[in-house]
This record gives C-alpha cells, sequence and structure tokens, in this order.
C-alpha cells in the first residue's frame, strides 16, 4: 500500500516548485478569473465541482487543486488509476478522495517556514476537518449553511485573543455548530507532522475540548496554532541567545528555558548548598547557570544523551536538607558524585515541577530508545525530531489553556509509550517503520499504474517539519530531494502505528475503570485497613482456626479422626493432589459466580469500621506498630547472630550436638521417602497437645529453650560513618 500513498507528487513535483506563491494566494478561495481566463491554468483556478463531493468538500478539493496547480479532474484521475480498489469504495469513495487531496496539499504548504502563523492556513485544515465528517452529498452537513470556518467574516488579527483568552467555552458561545470530532482530527492533523502526532493526538483532541463538550471549535483550533507558533518562535529566539553561553554541540536545540525572572528561579541543592539560576533543556542535555554577582555563572552540564543510568524522579527539597517542599526533580548519573535537586518554587501546587519533569524525561526516554534500537544518523535525528515537536506541543497547549497532563493523558509520546498499557508495542512498532527509512523493499504492485511500480522511501517526516521550521537537526542529511512523504497517516487505511495506539487506548479505557475503582476503596486509617484485611482474610482465618480448634485435642474424637484421615492419605500419595484441588475448587466457584451473577454489580463488601479515633491515638496506635516492628527485627538479628556463632563455632560442644543433627537429617533426606518424613512430622506437630503426650511435649520444650538461651550471639561492631565529605562539601 505504501507504494502508492502520495506517489503521484513524483510526478508533477518539480512542476510545483516553479509556482512558488503566497499562502494567501494558494488559499484563497474567491479570486477574480478575469484576466486569467485565456491563461493555461484557467482550469485550475476555475475547478470544476465533483458529483459525489459535498459542497465543503467541493471547496476544500478546489483549494487543493490551486495548491497542486492540477485541475480537480486529474487529481480525481490520479486518484482512480493509482491508488487500490479497496479505497475506491462506493461507502468512502468522497472520504478517501479528499484524504488524497488534503495531504498532499498539506505537504506542498508545510514546506514554507511561516505557515503556521498563517490564517488562512488554520482555516483550511479546518475546513479539511469539517469535509472529512461530512464529505459526500449524501451526508447530512453539521448546520443549514455551509461549515465552513472560511466564511466567517476576516477577523482582526491583533484582536484574536479578545474571544477565547479567559476560556475555552467562550468558543461555544461565539459559533456552536462549527465544530470537528475526534475522528476528523486524528486522520487530517497528524498529516503536518508540527500540529499532532499519530501516538498522542487522541490526547491532544481531549486537552482541546476539555472544556467544549468534546467537540473542537475553530477559535480554540486557532489558539492552539497561534500558540504554537509563538513556542517555535520562542524555542529560536532562545537558541540565538543560549549559543555563546552554553556552547551548545552541533545539531543542539534549546527547548525551553525557566528562572530567568527573579521572582521565580531555579533553586539548585547539592547536599546542603544552595544556588539560585536559570535552567535550560535541550535536545541533549540539561543546563544549570548559577547566579552570581550580576551575571551567569559557567553552566553545568547534566548529560541526557549518553548511557551513564540517568535517573530523574520527583523529591522533596527544604532549607539545610529537609524535605518539606514536593517542587523539584533529581537528577542522578554515574558522572556526578552525589545526586543533583532542582527545585521549582511556587506559591500553589507543583505543576511547574511536573512541567520539567515531563519534559526531561520525554528527552531522556527518547535517547534510550535510540540507544535500544542501535539508531544513527536520520533515524536518530527522527526520533529527537518527534520527540521536540512533542515538547512544542506540551508547551503550546499549556501556555494557551493551562492544561496540565495526567498519568495517560500526555502529550509527550515517549512519555505516553512508557505509561499506557501495551506501550512498549508502540515502540516496537514505532521501531520497525523506522528502520524503513530511506530503504526501498520490494513490494507488490497492487495498482499497475507507473507509480505503483517505483520503489517508495518511508520519509522521516517529523525531521523534515522540524527542519522547515528552521531548526538544524542534521545538516549533512540530504532532505530537500525527498519527492514522495509517507507519513503516519495514509489515504483509506490505518497503518500498524496507528493500530497499535488504538488497541493501546481501549486497554487504557479499561485500566483507567479499575483504577477509579481502586480509588474508591482506599480508606484511611490503620485500624480499619486491619478490619478490612481481616474481613477478606475470614475465609483462611476460620480454616486455620479450625485446624488449630483440632490440634489442642478438645474435642478427642474429632481431633482421632481428622488425624487418622490425614495420616491415610499422607500414606497414599494423596497430598500432592490437595493444590490441584484446590486451584479446581477456586476455578468452579468463578465459573459458577460468571454462570448466576451475569449482568448483575457485585455487591459491596460489608465492614464494621473500628470507633474513629483522633490524632493523638492514631500516632500512639503508629507508635505501637512500629515497636513491635522494631522488636521483630530485633529478635530476627539475634537468631541469625546466634546461627552465626553456632557456625563458627564459638560454642563447641553446641556445635557438636548440631554437625550431629545436620548428619541425621542428611541421611533421613536421603533414604528415608518424603512421605514417611511429611507422616513423622505432622503426627509430631498434632499429637504434642495430646493428653498423653503434654507434659513430655512441654519438657522437651523447655529443654530446648534454655539450650537456645545459652547459646551466645556473635560480637556487632557499629562503625560511625565518616564525616569528612560533608564538612567539605
Amino acid at each position: 500500500m505504501e507504494n502508492v500513498k502520495l506517489g503521484m507528487l513524483d510526478g508533477f513535483l518539480t512542476t510545483t516548485r516553479s509556482h512558488h506563491k503566497s499562502l494567501k494566494s494558494l488559499f484563497s478561495r474567491n479570486k477574480s478569473n478575469g484576466d486569467d481566463q485565456d491563461s493555461p491554468s484557467s482550469t485550475v483556478n476555475s475547478p470544476k465541482p465533483i458529483p459525489q463531493l459535498s459542497t465543503l468538500a467541493n471547496s476544500v478539493v478546489s483549494r487543493c487543486s490551486k495548491i497542486l496547480q492540477i485541475p480537480t479532474e486529474e487529481l480525481q484521475h490520479h486518484f482512480d488509476t493509482q491508488l487500490p480498489e479497496s479505497v475506491k469504495e462506493l461507502l468512502t469513495y468522497a472520504r478517501n478522495f479528499l484524504e488524497f487531496c488534503s495531504y498532499q496539499a498539506l505537504h506542498i504548504v508545510s514546506c514554507r517556514p511561516d505557515y503556521l502563523s498563517d490564517k488562512e492556513f488554520r482555516c483550511m485544515t479546518f475546513d479539511m476537518m469539517l469535509a472529512w465528517e461530512s464529505p459526500s452529498v449524501e451526508s447530512k452537513p453539521q448546520d443549514k449553511e455551509t461549515a465552513s470556518c472560511s466564511n466567517q467574516d476576516s477577523e482582526d488579527e491583533d484582536g484574536w485573543s479578545l474571544f477565547y483568552s479567559s476560556s475555552t467555552n467562550m468558543a461555544m458561545q461565539v459559533d456552536d455548530k462549527k465544530t470537528v470530532g475526534l475522528e476528523a482530527f486524528a486522520r487530517i492533523a497528524p498529516a503536518c507532522a508540527a500540529v499532532a502526532d499519530i501516538i498522542t493526538v487522541h490526547n491532544l483532541y481531549d486537552a482541546l475540548t476539555s472544556s467544549s463538550g468534546h467537540r473542537l471549535h475553530f477559535l480554540v483550533y486557532d489558539k492552539y496554532i497561534r500558540s504554537l507558533d509563538k513556542v517555535i518562535k520562542a524555542s529560536k529566539n532562545a537558541l540565538t541567545s543560549s549559543i555563546g553561553n552554553l556552547q551548545l554541540t552541533e545539531g543542539e536545540m534549546v527547548l525551553d528555558v525557566d528562572g530567568t525572572v527573579p521572582t521565580q528561579p531555579v533553586l539548585q541543592h547539592i547536599g546542603i548548598s544552595l544556588w539560585p539560576g536559570r535552567l535550560t533543556l535541550t535536545n541533549s542535555a540539561l543546563y544549570f547557570e548559577s547566579l552570581g554577582v550580576g551575571l551567569y555563572e559557567k553552566a553545568v552540564r547534566y548529560d541526557l544523551a549518553t548511557d551513564m543510568k540517568q535517573v530523574i524522579k520527583p523529591e522533596l527539597t527544604g532549607p539545610l536538607g529537609a524535605r518539606l517542599f514536593d517542587k523539584a526533580i533529581m537528577y542522578k548519573s554515574t558522572s556526578i558524585a552525589e545526586p543533583v535537586y532542582l527545585e521549582f518554587p511556587e506559591f500553589k501546587g507543583n505543576s511547574r515541577r511536573d512541567y520539567w519533569l515531563d519534559i526531561c524525561l520525554e528527552i531522556l526516554r527518547a535517547h534510550r530508545f535510540i540507544r535500544k534500537n542501535n539508531f544513527k544518523e536520520t533515524k536518530k535525528s527522527e526520533v529527537m525530531a518527534r520527540a521536540i515537536l512533542g515538547i512544542c506541543r506540551y508547551r503550546a497547549v499549556r501556555e494557551a489553556f493551562h492544561f496540565f497532563s495526567s498519568h495517560y493523558k500526555t502529550l509527550l509520546a515517549f512519555n505516553l509509550a512508557e505509561s499506557l498499557p501495551g506501550g512498549d508495542l508502540i515502540l516496537k512498532t514505532l521501531s520497525s517503520r523506522l528502520v524503513l527509512l530511506n530503504s526501498s523493499a520490494a513490494q507488490h504492485d497492487v495498482s499497475g499504474s507507473p507509480y505503483a511500480k517505483r520503489q517508495p522511501k518511508l520519509s522521516p517526516v517529523s525531521l523534515i517539519a522540524l527542519t522547515q521550521l528552521g531548526f538544524i537537526l542534521e545538516k549533512e542529511g540530504n532532505l530537500e530531494g525527498e519527492a514522495i512523504i509517507v507519513g503516519d497517516v495514509c489515504v483509506g487505511e490505518i497503518n500498524p502505528l496507528e493500530m497499535a495506539v488504538k488497541q493501546s487506548l481501549l486497554d487504557t479505557g479499561r485500566a483507567e475503570a479499575a483504577q477509579a475503582t481502586v480509588e474508591q476503596v482506599k480508606v484511611d486509617g490503620i485500624d480499619t485497613n486491619v478490619a478490612i484485611m481481616k474481613e477478606l482474610l475470614f475465609p483462611v482465618i476460620e480454616v486455620a482456626t479450625r485446624v488449630q480448634l483440632l490440634a489442642s485435642w478438645e474435642h478427642p474424637c474429632k481431633s482421632t479422626a481428622f488425624l487418622m484421615l490425614t495420616c491415610y492419605s499422607i500414606l497414599r500419595g494423596w497430598i500432592r493432589y490437595i493444590l490441584p484441588s484446590i486451584f479446581v475448587f477456586v476455578a468452579v466457584l468463578m465459573l459458577w459466580c460468571r454462570h448466576f451473577n451475569k449482568g448483575r454489580p457485585l455487591q459491596p463488601f460489608k465492614i464494621t469500621p473500628p470507633h474513629n479515633r483522633n490524632a493523638v491515638e492514631q500516632l500512639l496506635t503508629l507508635q505501637e506498630a512500629i515497636t513491635q516492628v522494631e522488636a521483630l527485627l530485633r529478635a530476627g538479628n539475634i537468631v541469625l547472630l546466634k546461627l552465626r556463632a553456632l557456625l563458627f563455632a564459638v560454642l563447641p560442644q553446641a556445635t557438636d550436638r548440631i554437625v550431629l543433627l545436620l548428619v541425621f537429617m542428611a541421611a533421613v533426606f536421603a533414604f528415608v521417602p518424603l512421605r514417611y518424613i511429611i507422616l513423622v512430622v505432622f503426627v509430631e506437630a498434632f499429637t504434642r497437645e495430646m493428653p498423653y503426650r503434654k507434659e513430655s511435649s512441654d519438657r522437651w520444650v523447655r529443654r530446648i529453650r534454655e539450650w537456645w538461651v545459652r547459646i551466645p550471639a556473635a560480637p556487632v561492631q557499629l562503625i560511625k560513618p565518616d564525616d569528612n565529605k560533608k564538612k567539605k562539601s
């Protein structure tokens, strides 16, 4: 299929390159043709409508025709002859043809470095999404008039923020009809790699529509693209101003800078030392510049690219090493002696820290993905370009709508793959597609067209998009010669990467639903949690209580019957079937519950909690529990130290007895069948409280306890840590 995706560009790209017009003239739909009626391109300027398409779809196709400098009839001819029959079925013909024209036009338009700042680009892409939802004449439009944002009166470029600077709800008040759904956004937006990524496009849509009823309005979409354009331009300016101070390497670009405002510094903690300064993130490292007397000192570089066992995680910080404020990230690697803590002070919450944690982890995980797959040159640059564009989109949404991503709603591709169920399959699919970059593989000719016989090349679409925006990651790569652009979206089909993402999203829904139930059953208090655990383990506790009651021989008849039955089972070898029988019983019970409880909700587990305790009582309970745990640890250490003393013959007489016991046990396990050993152990333990054995058993236990008390413990010496390093620091 990939040998026909956008293959027609190879035939007329040279013609298109000779018509470098402004985006205004390319996007313009209402153009006077009085002077061009006799020109060769009159058919392009006056495209003929296609009967199968709706009014809006014909409008979009006509604009694509002008951009491509190809008549609509020829576009339709290319679509009919070059693409396989599977995408030309009657029910999907209009939508697939619209995708065919839109993807090629977006490729031409995105070759200009300033296309994001052009309002006509934003209107055209939004119209493509609207037309995707109602592409054919049979489909019902969303409103009585043509649902096109281009039909709105052109607004003042400086007044755009007046309508939606406060909330996305304003978009619903301005225009409630012209909205776009998730599927349309997911099919059109990723065709422009700078606007959306196929891995995170669903989360991007959720972020843009969080306040508008899960429908995307043009004003929200317009604000997002404007914010994205500002972020990209700010990165260019930061790159220009930071080259001298940071001494960046070739291909290294600045992604974000924090700490430049005096009221919002970044604090670096190393040991007990604390320094304010400026933090810069690039696609290879973190740079921290300490603030001296009015000037920034030489930057300290914390590498993210090479394999140095880096660890980045949230951490608590405070003055003099106190752990008080949850507003910092910790960086640790083999290149530094002790961890570095970077604190982001703010009055409310820790969103500033969380943002920097996300973007730092995205760069770190992107480099790990590169090393894992041993990517070099173009493949490596493509991975980094995908991560860089993801951070730019994250910044744009965060600054425009104050969006803060959750665990499964992040806009960063590699962070999302790390957290999603089945995210490793997404990265595996991405890796398999990246392997095909700039490599031609023999493919079956499904259309018989001359374009399909050529061997296409998967293109580094993210790297090309970043280069077209003015950022250079790979100077030696020949990206201008790429005539066939095959990206993450394909006409009329879902590529493997998109299928992996959709499957992972289905699993995510189940995980989120399960996590919601977990949050509902969480309770506070040690006593309450102990009460819940006792109720849940009631069957096990009840069985253990009944066995203990039989072992106490309070009812000799029952105890004797249980003893004889168990001994017979051991001798017959039936004991090995106990565990399989338990598994089968549980499986039958689950099937029975599934059959008879189908469709009925699970009844809540009723528990009577203990009486409420105040804060002082809860602290005392916690202190008592800690004391008991400490006593258990102390007793365990004493047992281990006494065993150490026996092992090294501190008490020779006791050691001799232990040696004889070990030799005897070795002989028993070597020559006696295991079932007889189990039988003897069971009879000895079960009859210990028997009236005929109780006195002798107590006497033997007393002798063993007295013997154990006389065993000395091995000595222990506590060495104080050397504080010279701390004093020097």
